[in-house]
C-alpha cells in the first residue's frame, strides 16, 4: 500500500515542482535582466558622481558666518517664506517659533495658510508669533482640505496684496511645510546663488525617530542618497531640476510668469498631486535656470532643511503613493520628456519607482518560488534543471549590483547620519522596497480610475516636529532632541 502511495504522488508532486521551478527561473530571469538594466542606469550615474568627486566639483561650499543670518534689517523684507497648513494646530507653533529663532533678522516674513474652517491651526501660530510683524497668518475664505498648491495660491495673493498695498514687492519666495525645522543659514545662502538663478534648491535632511528606525529611517537613506548624489549630478548636468517643496526659493518675478490662465496668475499648480516637483521642471521649461546647492555654515554644519517623516507603514504607503502618482503616472501627461538628452534620462529615472515595483514583486517572487525548489531538492524530492551559462551569468551580475547599490546607499547614510545608521540602511533596503510594492499598487488602482474621470484624492501626511530646539543647530540632528508633539 505504502509503494502504491509513493507512486500516485510521484507523478503530481514531480509535475507541481517542475511547474514552481519553470516559474522561479522565468520570474528571477524577468528580474534579473530589468535589475541589470536599472543598475547600469545607476552605475552610469554613479560614475559622473565620482567623477565630480574626484576633480573638486561637488565640494561642499561655505558660508561666513555674517552670511548665516542674513543681512543687516532692510527697509522692505527681502523674502516671502509659504507655509500652508491644514490641521496643523500641533507644529505650527514650534515650527514659528524655530524660524523666528534661527532667523533674527528683518529681511523676510512668514506667511502662514490656515483655512476658515481650521481656527486651532491660526490661533496656535498667532500664539507663538506674539504679535512679531514678520509673521502674517492668511486665513482662507474656503472651508480646507484642498491641496497644497491651492494653499500656496492663497498666500501668493495675499502677498501680492500686501506689495501693492506697500509699494514694493519681495525679491524672492521661500516654501516651507509646517514641520520644518530650518537652517539658521538658509536665507543668508539664497541671497548670492538667487543673483545668477532662478529656483534654488538646498538638501532636505528627515530626521530618524528612534522607536521606527526602520520606517523613518529609510527616508534618511532615500535623502541622503538623492541629495548627496543625484541631485548634484543633476545640477552640474544643467538639466530641469525638480523642487522638493521644502527648503527652496524662487525669485519672484519667475513665479508669476508660471502664471496659471484660469487661477488669476497663481503660479502652483492646482490639479497636480506633486505641484512642488513639477515648479522645478516648468521653471526650466520657460527657459529659467535652477541650482542644487549643497553648504556649510561657519561652523562645518550641512544648510538643510530637518524634518520628520512617517514613521508607520500606513502613512509612508500613502506618501509614497501620492508621489507616484504624481511623478511616476501623471508626469507622463504633465510634463512630458524635456528637449535635452540629460532630461530624458533624469526624466525616466524619476518615472521607473513603479516599473521598479512590478520588477521587484516579480523577483521576490522568484526567490520565493526558488526557495521552495531548493527545499525539494534538498529532501529529494525533485531534481531541479540547473540554470545554463547566460542565466548563471545574469544572477551573478545583479548579485554584484545588488551588492554595489547597498554599499552606495550605505555610504551616502553615513556621510549624512554616521556609520551606525550607515548599517541600519542595510535591512532598510527591504523595508524601502515593501513600502515601494504596496505604494505602486495603490497608485496604479487610483490612476486607472482618474483615466475614467475620478479625481485623484489629496493624501495628507500626518505631522510632527521637535520642540524646543536651540535657535543654533546642535551638532547631532536628533541625538537628545525631545520628540514631538503629534499632529492629531
Amino acid at each position: 500500500m505504502e509503494g502504491f502511495a509513493d507512486g500516485i504522488l510521484a507523478g503530481p508532486l514531480a509535475n507541481l515542482f517542475a511547474s514552481l521551478d519553470f516559474a522561479a527561473t522565468e520570474l528571477l530571469l524577468f528580474a534579473g535582466i530589468w535589475f541589470s538594466i536599472g543598475a547600469f542606469d545607476d552605475l552610469a550615474l554613479d560614475l559622473a558622481w565620482l567623477w565630480q568627486t574626484l576633480t573638486g566639483q561637488r565640494r561642499d561650499s561655505q558660508v561666513s558666518p555674517h552670511r548665516a543670518i542674513g543681512d543687516a534689517a532692510t527697509a522692505s523684507p527681502e523674502f516671502a517664506v509659504f507655509v500652508p497648513a491644514w490641521d496643523e494646530a500641533e507644529v505650527i507653533g514650534d515650527m514659528v517659533a524655530h524660524c523666528l529663532a534661527r532667523w533674527p533678522t528683518c529681511d523676510y516674513r512668514l506667511y502662514i495658510g490656515t483655512y476658515a474652517n481650521d481656527p486651532a491651526t491660526a490661533a496656535a501660530a498667532c500664539e507663538c508669533a506674539r504679535g512679531d510683524a514678520r509673521v502674517r497668518v492668511v486665513t482662507l475664505d474656503i472651508a480646507g482640505p484642498t491641496s497644497k498648491a491651492d494653499c500656496l495660491n492663497g498666500l501668493w495673493h495675499a502677498m501680492r496684496a500686501d506689495e501693492a498695498a506697500r509699494g514694493w514687492s519681495f525679491r524672492a519666495v521661500v516654501l516651507h511645510d509646517a514641520e520644518d525645522v530650518v537652517h539658521p543659514a538658509e536665507l543668508g545662502l539664497y541671497r548670492p546663488a538667487l543673483v545668477d538663478h532662478d529656483f534654488v534648491q538646498i538638501p532636505v535632511r528627515p530626521l530618524i525617530d528612534p522607536r521606527a528606525r526602520l520606517i523613518s529611517g529609510h527616508y534618511a537613506d532615500e535623502f541622503a542618497e538623492a541629495h548627496l548624489r543625484k541631485m548634484p549630478v543633476r545640477s552640474r548636468l544643467g538639466v530641469a531640476i525638480p523642487c522638493a517643496g521644502v527648503g527652496c526659493a524662487f525669485r519672484r518675478e519667475v513665479l508669476q510668469a508660471l502664471g496659471h490662465g484660469g487661477q488669476g496668475d497663481a503660479p502652483f499648480a492646482t490639479d497636480s498631486l506633486t505641484e512642488d516637483y513639477e515648479l522645478g521642471i516648468r521653471i526650466h521649461e520657460i527657459g529659467g535656470r535652477g541650482i542644487f546647492v549643497r553648504a556649510r555654515d561657519g561652523a562645518g554644519d550641512l544648510i538643510a532643511t530637518r524634518a520628520y517623516f512617517p514613521a508607520d507603514l500606513g502613512a509612508s504607503v500613502r506618501q509614497k503613493t501620492r508621489w507616484m502618482i504624481g511623478i511616476s503616472l501623471s508626469g507622463w501627461d504633465r510634463t512630458g520628456w524635456g528637449g535635452s538628452a540629460g532630461d530624458m534620462w533624469m526624466r525616466a529615472r524619476d518615472r521607473r519607482a513603479v516599473m521598479a515595483a512590478v520588477v521587484l514583486v516579480a523577483g521576490y517572487l522568484g526567490l520565493l518560488l526558488w526557495s521552495v525548489v531548493g527545499i525539494a531538492s534538498a529532501l529529494g524530492i525533485y531534481a531541479p534543471t540547473p540554470p545554463d551559462a547566460a542565466a548563471r551569468v545574469l544572477l551573478i551580475v545583479t548579485g554584484c549590483t545588488l551588492v554595489w547599490r547597498l554599499a552606495i546607499r550605505a555610504a551616502c547614510t553615513g556621510w549624512e547620519h554616521g556609520w551606525a545608521e550607515a548599517c541600519w540602511s542595510i535591512p532598510r533596503a527591504l523595508v524601502s522596497n515593501i513600502i515601494a510594492v504596496m505604494a505602486a499598487r495603490r497608485a496604479l488602482v487610483a490612476y486607472a480610475a482618474s483615466l475614467g474621470g475620478a479625481a485623484l484624492p489629496w493624501d495628507k501626511t500626518r505631522h510632527r516636529i521637535p520642540a524646543a530646539l536651540p535657535a543654533k543647530l546642535p551638532a547631532a540632528d536628533a541625538a537628545g532632541v525631545p520628540m514631538a508633539r503629534r499632529h492629531g
